[in-house]
């Protein structure tokens, strides 16, 4: 934890509990894509917990079925939602309905290198970093893990067991690494091929974040299963899983739940965050920030030897070091930047959508000011 205590936010700004105030590019590992308190989304909570905060799954809600009306819009294709209240929960389901689907007889799940699915045990399992697993053995069996963007070891692992591939488009935790289109192609053809789930982890990179609403649709391909989170309530915890329509009966009523999962107050939520994107065109001015962003990295690696490759898309960008960045993102707090480090050397910039041009350009002057004490932070 930084020591920091934070009380106040709006936009891409937030103020401590001492007035300082700063600028915000990293906001909760992707969870403001519209900034801090946007305006639609509190007028949303602000009239729906006047009306109904909770009512119990085994009775249905209007702002449930709308949000699930409203991600169909989006995706183009007849998808069933299961909602819940994090990442974790989105993935266990996409793991539990592996296993119905897989009908006792596969199970396995290959997963990736370097690719972070959640904390809980299952979850935790599919992760491909054994720094998260340290201390929690024994973990669930079913899973096995292939370098990723290697096309030959995902062939390579397939047996009769197997029964989905799982993989984030992005790698987030794992230091902004991205699947090659022509890999993410092949391994769509492949689980069509042996008939196996391809489930995408869009927890980190969904509603948005890509300058696409998901990142898959970046690639050309649709998933059988997707899973979302973070940014989806503004703020407020909801996750969903997302099943094609015409497989989705292999996990019946009663065979997973969540007490609070889909309230009408986080689907209320969740529906004015993607209601927002689409009447404010966010996603196009995502995607022209974005592109501006990443011009302004490029100079500073120009500028910069130790900088070692600057790589992203949208509004998702990693800034790998030749050092360790810890450091780094110390002195931009100080100076009234937030950002993150992760993998140690890779420096995370992920900024709300609808970040304004001025704001990246502070942010860039801030960096470039620390940049040029890394001599002393080395």
């Amino acid at each position: 934890k930084q020591p920091l205590v934070f009380v106040k936010g709006k936009g891409s700004y937030i103020w401590d509990v001492h007035g300082k105030k700063y600028l915000v590019f990293f906001p909760g590992w992707g969870v403001g894509n519209l900034g801090h308190c946007p305006s639609r989304v509190v007028s949303a909570v602000k009239d729906q917990v006047t009306k109904l905060i909770f009512i119990p799954n085994n009775y249905y809600n209007i702002p449930q079925a709308k949000l699930a009306r409203e991600f169909n819009y989006w995706t183009k294709y007849p998808f069933k939602a299961f909602f819940c209240n994090s990442g974790t929960e989105a993935n266990e389901a996409a793991i539990k309905f592996s296993r119905k689907f897989g009908q006792q007889k596969r199970y396995e799940i290959i997963s990736f290198k370097d690719s972070f699915h959640g904390r809980t045990l299952a979850s935790l399992a599919a992760t491909g970093q054994p720094k998260y697993q340290d201390g929690f053995s024994p973990l669930p069996a079913g899973f096995i893990t292939v370098k990723f963007n290697d096309l030959e070891q995902v062939k390579n692992a397939i047996n009769d067991k197997t029964v989905g591939i799982m993989l984030e488009l992005i790698q987030g935790e794992g230091g902004v690494n991205i699947a090659n289109k022509g890999f993410v192609l092949h391994l769509r053809q492949l689980c069509d091929e042996h008939k196996l789930l391809l489930i995408i982890d869009e927890v980190q990179t969904g509603i948005g974040r890509t300058a696409k609403m998901f990142a898959w649709q970046n690639y050309g391909i649709t998933p059988d299963v997707f899973t979302l989170a973070k940014a989806l309530g503004g703020g407020l915890p909801i996750g969903a899983m997302l099943v094609k329509k015409e497989i989705s009966e292999y996990l019946k009523p009663g065979t997973h739940a969540s007490t609070f999962g889909g309230s009408p107050l986080v689907c209320r939520a969740a529906l004015a965050v993607l209601r927002t994107i689409r009447k404010e065109k966010i996603l196009a001015s995502a995607q022209k920030t974005g592109d501006y962003l990443y011009g302004k990295l490029i100079a500073l690696k120009q500028k910069y030897e130790v900088i070692k490759e600057v790589r992203g898309m949208g509004l998702m960008w990693g800034v790998e070091l030749k050092i360790e960045g810890k450091s780094l993102v110390e002195e931009c707090i100080k100076k009234g930047l937030l950002l993150n480090c992760t993998h140690d050397t890779v420096l995370r910039l992920m900024p709300a959508l609808n970040v304004a041009k001025k704001e990246v350009d502070n942010a860039i002057d801030i960096l470039d000011e620390v940049l040029k004490l890394t001599p002393h932070l080395s």
